[in-house]
């Protein structure tokens, strides 16, 4: 290495470097060390600062205009300049011997060691230096600022940062009443929950913006290699898409509301709502809750209701003779229960038609809209509820609510209106007990046929929340008519998640042998209560002055080897639920210490 190159080189130049990806630019030279041959370099990318270390072998051959300045110190000059006299404070025009030639003009500084003359690098390395150092105060103070703006305690302030200047950047145009009505033979809306008691105490931040009526963006948070933040936006349309601040007579007008006018032309509808345990389905299904209590008449089953006897007293529809009949049950651990019948227990049948019926289902007749909310307000009584990790009143069971139209007894039509369960992960029911866990493996399991995932406004669920809606967007473009929300599993597995997988895989085969054999102890039982008369029967001829004893030995053996048969099937299935109760126990353990944080 050419010496001359080290003393061209000095904190403060500016110099040309090649980046690891291949990218060339300018950076200031911050030390020199002589030892290692090396230089030190910084610059500023945004807000950060950066350095490195570079060679003076690749100094040289990014920055060849080095090797060709002259010197840069004061004595070098010197040396060079036969026609130039030193003397302090003085100027002179020497004239050399020999006849006329060019004449060099030698300015003269005073070689004191206070005052030396400054080049014209050192003036551009001290204008370099203050704007540097001026660049730095105003990022300081730009953090400052933030600082101020959002809490530091938060775990993802930057985040929450970078999600609210994104935002501010948007127009927004959320659906109004105004806006029109569009016609879908499948219609697919979402609806946005704000963040809940919970994830508020967890210092969560939104990731999910609703900017328009049918887009809905996904801000999910990522990191660089070198641990530099930020956003990658995900887009994701859907039929209609409401924000935080939409009512539900919003919500209706736009899905249930069309739905109406198809049950008066003869047609059959269904509206249902799913979601994440939590999110507002019974809400917006039912009506504002307050504690326990819930106001029927804000609900979607009332709004709809108000409107069928609007159609119905109108002259177009007056002279077919419509009776308006509503139902009401629950699905709930794979049983079917009147809720307007004292939850009397029903059974699910398949007619001569390949339809299927539900067996034992009253049907009440009701006259006006304040009829529909007496009958709302009596089976949501009734339905079944429990409180969660995830959700403190929360719904355990699937509730259907149909409006059937009659005319001479015969259908007209029928409207569904479904509030489905919430959906749960794992991790908010293996520390339960076990009737919290069963029910919600029986949630999940019923959704799954549906293929109905959980997606969660938190950044905490950001990438199940992703993956769900990649899935559903990929199906909406193959199949225009399938339901959009189609995947309960995540796109990517880690070797963390297929351990899990694993795990879960064995408790709910754990679940599925508990509810089998319970079944089978029904069964059993009901054969050994069927049994009951014998004995009866029994008792009363040995009550008879002149029973026959040989009958009576003959009929108490038949009844004693029938009983015992049942009573040995019984204690064989018994002793299997005790064991398939101890497997799922044990599961439930595994997952909640896989899930534990470490």
């Amino acid at each position: 290495m050419d010496s001359s190159l080290q003393s061209r080189l000095f904190p403060g130049l500016t110099i040309n470097i090649q980046r690891s990806n291949g990218i060339i630019h300018s950076a200031n030279v911050r030390t020199v060390n002589l030892e290692k041959s090396c230089v030190s370099v910084e610059w500023t990318e945004g807000d950060a600062t950066k350095g490195k270390e570079i060679d003076f072998d690749d100094v040289a051959a990014i920055n060849p205009e080095l090797l060709q300045l002259l010197p840069l110190h004061p004595k070098d000059n010197l040396s060079l300049q036969e026609n130039v006299t030193v003397q302090v404070g003085a100027c002179h025009l020497v004239k050399p011997a020999g006849g006329p030639r060019q004449v060099k003009v030698g300015f003269l500084f005073p070689l004191s060691p206070t005052v030396r003359r400054k080049s014209c690098i050192v003036k551009e390395m001290e204008k370099m230096k203050n704007k540097r150092e001026e660049k730095r105060a105003q990022n300081s103070e730009m953090r400052i600022k933030r600082a101020q703006e959002y809490d530091n305690n938060f775990p993802n302030w930057e985040f929450a940062r970078m999600i609210k200047e994104f935002r501010t950047t948007l127009e927004c145009h959320p659906l109004t009443m105004t806006d029109p009505i569009e016609e879908h033979r499948i219609c697919v809306c979402v609806r946005k929950r704000p963040l809940n008691k919970q994830e508020l105490a967890k210092k969560e931040i939104d990731v999910i913006s609703i900017p328009s009526k049918c887009l809905l963006l996904v801000h999910e948070p990522k990191l660089k290699v070198d641990l530099t933040k930020y956003l990658e936006n995900q887009a994701f349309c859907f039929d209609f898409a409401f924000d935080e601040t939409a009512s539900n007579e919003v919500v209706y007008r736009f899905t249930a509301r069309p739905l109406v006018q198809t049950i008066f032309e003869g047609g059959k509808a269904t509206c249902f709502a799913y979601g994440q345990t939590g999110s507002g389905k019974t809400h917006t299904m039912g009506g504002d809750l307050s504690g326990k209590a819930q106001n029927a008449s804000k609900g979607i089953y009332a709004m709809a209701s108000r409107d069928v006897f609007i159609l119905k007293n109108q002259p177009r529809y007056q002279n077919l003779g419509l009776e308006v009949y509503v139902t009401f049950f629950e699905i709930y651990n794979g049983k079917l229960f009147d809720l307007l019948n004292k939850k009397a227990k029903l059974r699910v049948l398949e007619d001569g038609k390949q339809q299927v019926q539900v067996v034992g289902l009253q049907e009440h007749l009701v006259n006006c809209a304040n009829d529909v909310i007496k009958m709302i307000d009596l089976g949501s009584a009734c339905r079944t509820s429990g409180q969660t990790f995830a959700n403190s009143n929360s719904s355990r069971s699937h509730a259907c609510f149909q409006i059937l139209l009659r005319a001479k007894g015969r259908v007209h039509g029928k409207f569904s209106l479904v509030d489905l369960a919430g959906n749960e992960r794992g991790a908010d029911t293996s520390s339960a007990d076990r009737q919290t866990r069963m029910e919600g493996a029986e949630i999940n399991k019923s959704l799954l046929a549906l293929k109905i995932a959980m997606i969660s406004p938190g950044i905490s669920s950001c990438e199940y929340t992703l993956n769900t809606l990649r899935y559903a967007d990929r199906y909406w473009y193959s199949w225009p008519a399938t339901l959009l929300y189609l995947s309960f599993w995540p796109l990517q597995f880690s070797k963390e998640d297929e351990e899990l997988s694993s795990q879960m895989s064995s408790f709910n085969e754990a679940m599925s042998q508990i509810r089998e054999l319970e079944e089978r102890a029904m069964e059993e039982l009901k054969e050994i209560i069927q049994q009951g008369p014998g004995w009866l029967e029994l008792s009363e001829m040995t009550e008879q002055p002149d029973y026959d004893l040989e009958t009576f030995v003959n009929k108490a053996e038949s009844v004693m080897i029938q009983q015992a048969k049942h009573f040995s099937a019984l204690q064989d299935v018994i002793k299997a639920l005790r064991l398939a109760m101890q497997l799922e126990e044990q599961a439930s353990k595994q997952i909640s210490n896989k899930k534990r944080p470490q």
